[in-house]
C-alpha cells in the first residue's frame, strides 16, 4: 500500500510538472502571437515581423541562441529571448515547425520570373548561388538551413539588404555568415525579386 501511495504521489508531481511546462509554453506562445501573428504567419507593418510557421527547428533554436548571446542584433528579440530556458527554446521551435498557414502574399508580382531564376539557377556571373541549392527546391530548408517558403516579402528584403548589420558574425552553430557574400552580391532589384518569389511559395 505504501508503494502504491508513493507511486501516486510521484505521478501527481510529474503531472504538475507537465502542466506547469505546458502553461509556461502557452504563455510564451501567446506573447509570440502579439508580433508574429495568430498562426505565426508573420505581420506586415511598419516593422515587418517574420513568419515562424513551418520554420526548421534547428535553425530557429540557433537564431534564438544568437539573440541570447547578442550575436544577432534586435533589441526586442534580445529581451524576449534572454529569459528562455534551453528546454523552452526547443519547445517553441518544435511548436512553430508544425504550423502551416497559407502565405500572406502581397508582394509585387512584376519580377517573379527573375526571382524564380535566381532561386533556381542563381546568378553565376555575380557569384550568387542558387537559393534552392541550400534551401531546397520548395524553399523549405533543412536542419540549420532556414525555410524561405512563405516568408514575408518586406522582412526578406530588409534582412538581405542589411545582412551584415542585422545577422551578426555567425558561430560554429550559426550558418548566417555563409549568406554574407551572397547578400552583398545581389542588387536591390534582385533582392526584391527573389524575396517576392519565395513569399508566394507554400
Amino acid at each position: 500500500m505504501l508503494l502504491a501511495v508513493g507511486f501516486s504521489v510521484v505521478g501527481r508531481a510529474e503531472d504538475r510538472v507537465i502542466v506547469a511546462r505546458q502553461g509556461g509554453l502557452e504563455a510564451k506562445l501567446e506573447y509570440c502571437k502579439t508580433c508574429h501573428g495568430l498562426s505565426a504567419q508573420g505581420y506586415r507593418g511598419y516593422f515587418p515581423m517574420p513568419r515562424l510557421a513551418g520554420q526548421q527547428p534547428q535553425y530557429m533554436e540557433n537564431q534564438l541562441r544568437a539573440f541570447i548571446e547578442r550575436r544577432r542584433t534586435n533589441p526586442i528579440m534580445a529581451n524576449v529571448a534572454h529569459v528562455l530556458s534551453p528546454s523552452m527554446v526547443s519547445a517553441l521551435a518544435t511548436h512553430f515547425r508544425n504550423l502551416d498557414p497559407k502565405p500572406i502574399g502581397g508582394a509585387p508580382r512584376g519580377s517573379l520570373a527573375l526571382g524564380k531564376r535566381i532561386f533556381e539557377d542563381g546568378l553565376p556571373d555575380a557569384n550568387v548561388p542558387a537559393c534552392a541549392a541550400c534551401h531546397g527546391s520548395e524553399g523549405k530548408g533543412q536542419n540549420e538551413i532556414p525555410r524561405l517558403a512563405g516568408q514575408l516579402y518586406e522582412y526578406s528584403v530588409g534582412q538581405l539588404t542589411g545582412w551584415t548589420k542585422v545577422r551578426g558574425q555567425g558561430s560554429a552553430v550559426d550558418t548566417s555568415a555563409i549568406m554574407a557574400p551572397t547578400a552583398h552580391n545581389l542588387t536591390r532589384s534582385q533582392i526584391e525579386a527573389v524575396a517576392a518569389y519565395v513569399s508566394y511559395l507554400q
